[in-house]
């Protein structure tokens, strides 16, 4: 799994996480694993796998660190 940092997190339920290499990935709150969207922060490391949504690449399988 990758890893990399919750840039930001809207009140509409998805995010954008740095990932480190220039580019941010989306992910949405039905993604998030092991803890509820609303307990998540930004600046706070996790660890996603990579997917693909209907928009483009997005993160998948996010869970805090």
């Amino acid at each position: 799994m990758a890893e990399g940092t919750i840039k930001r997190l809207t009140d509409k339920g998805y995010g954008f996480i740095d990932t480190g290499s220039g580019k941010d990935l989306f992910f949405h709150s039905s993604n998030v694993e092991g803890v509820s969207y609303d307990d998540l922060y930004e600046g706070q490391r996790v660890s996603f796998t990579e997917g693909r949504g209907q928009k483009g690449p997005m993160a998948e399988n996010v869970k805090p660190v």
